[in-house]
């Protein structure tokens, strides 16, 4: 089964790409191997003009086309997701979500905008006929803490958020698979510290 790290943050590093990064971990410690691919780093033009004849659009389609899962993380502008995620999905056919797990992230300045994914971005997955969208985990930039020398750590409500987050999507990925799924894990991962590195981007599931 393969899982698509779907980055909507037009910068990078951002709190959104390394809470991405940070579920990506959580769930390569599960056994599943992640491919990642930031929208920021298609050709803007082709993606503004909706270009299907882009290279890169096309193999950046066919990635959301192949995986399994699929993790959006995007910060929150405006109370609603970004222009820059919106200008990628609008380039997926209508039913370009049809049997896929979506499990949404999204981080902002503040507890005001808890809802945006809610009413934002959701019905946009449904609407994309996405099999099932799992609660979303919205993080505030208080809540997640990045040093240059320990990487990103998450305050204990977040942590608890992604753990839950995680076992959601392991869990679909079993049925889908047309297996039982496994018991929660009773002790959380321990909170890992991620290397803030820039690399190129994976369209290609893993």
């Amino acid at each position: 089964m393969s899982i698509l790290l779907l980055g909507g943050s037009p910068q990078l590093p951002s709190s959104s790409s390394r809470l991405l990064l940070h579920v990506g971990e959580q769930l390569a410690l599960r056994g599943h191997n992640c491919a990642r691919l930031h929208v920021r780093d298609l050709p803007a033009r082709a993606l503004l003009l909706a270009d299907h004849d882009d290279a890169a659009i096309a193999r950046a389609v066919r990635a959301v086309a192949d995986a399994d899962a699929i993790v959006i993380a995007t910060p929150i502008y405006k109370a609603s997701y970004t222009g820059l995620l919106k200008a990628f999905l609008d380039l997926l056919p209508q039913d370009g979500l049809a049997g896929k797990l979506v499990l949404p992230l999204a981080t902002g300045g503040g507890h005001a905008h808890t809802l945006a994914l809610d009413y934002a971005l959701r019905p946009v997955l449904h609407a994309l006929g996405a099999r099932q969208v799992f609660t979303s985990i919205y993080a505030n930039v208080q809540q997640l803490a990045w040093d240059e020398e320990r990487g990103l750590s998450l305050d204990t409500p977040i942590a608890a958020r992604v753990q839950a987050g995680v076992e959601e999507v392991v869990a679909g990925l079993f049925v889908l698979e047309g297996q039982r799924p496994p018991a929660p894990a009773e002790v959380p991962p321990p909170v890992r510290s991620l290397q803030d590195q820039p690399y190129a981007p994976q369209y290609q599931a893993a």
